[in-house]
């Protein structure tokens, strides 16, 4: 069962209900038109298309994300597509201590989010996913696998990136709804990417529009904030 570490404040619940539209809605690459020189806003598939895996019979991840983030430049209002299963997590922070121990789980900074199973096991037949991070703090911001006891990210599934002001956050991310007042679980609607009705294209990188048909669209994360962000499919 998927999962977060805490109860979402409204600012995480506006990025995983933007993300839903950032996902299937290309328009928000043109809103940097308006802005001067300031650069659109992109979907980062992470990893590219390796993906965000880790083979527990090899203990190695699907790819060197340290590289991959190396080779990016991120922004304000960028999302960051995790493609995953349920044997890992994505754990997002701007605490460098959280980060450089692998564990998030004394950290209760109203900045730390994990999501996702992190049952481990590894290679095995787990169900596909896609997990949307928006990136609303300038600045270090760090992401790691905690799953098997930090062992993933130990093991190279951690990376650390530098986020730029660009033109700063769009509206949807400003500006979030009320926060949830608890935790409800209940499928995604029919139709929708995250519902296995719906279809969002592949990507094969930065700056596509993230997901994969079947797979990675066909799981609901088992939260309302993820619940809610696959209702609100309208463009940015």
């Amino acid at each position: 069962m998927a999962r977060l570490h805490r109860r979402l404040p409204a600012v995480a619940v506006a990025r995983v209900v933007a993300a839903a539209a950032v996902l299937v809605a290309t328009p928000a690459a043109a809103q940097g038109a308006d802005d001067g020189d300031a650069p659109a806003y992109r979907n980062h598939t992470v990893g590219g298309t390796h993906g965000w895996f880790f083979d527990a019979e090899t203990n190695t991840s699907s790819g060197n994300y340290s590289d991959w983030a190396n080779g990016e430049t991120f922004y304000l209002g960028d999302y960051l597509i995790f493609k995953t299963n349920d044997n890992s997590s994505v754990v997002h922070t701007t605490n460098a201590t959280s980060y450089s121990l692998c564990d998030a789980s004394e950290d209760d900074s109203p900045e730390t989010f994990i999501y996702g199973g992190g049952g481990g096991g590894g290679g095995g037949p787990e169900e596909g996913r896609t997990v949307p991070v928006a990136l609303v703090e300038e600045g270090s911001n760090y992401f790691f696998s905690e799953a098997d006891a930090g062992v993933q990210c130990q093991q190279g599934m951690r990376f650390e990136i530098k986020v730029q002001h660009g033109q700063g956050l769009p509206p949807s991310l400003k500006n979030p709804p009320p926060a949830p007042k608890g935790r409800v679980l209940a499928p995604p609607p029919a139709g929708t990417a995250f519902s296995g009705t719906g279809t969002v294209e592949p990507g094969n990188g930065a700056g596509d529009n993230g997901g994969a048909p079947g797979a990675a669209a066909g799981r609901f994360l088992g939260v309302a904030a993820l619940g809610v962000a696959a209702a609100v499919f309208v463009s940015l």
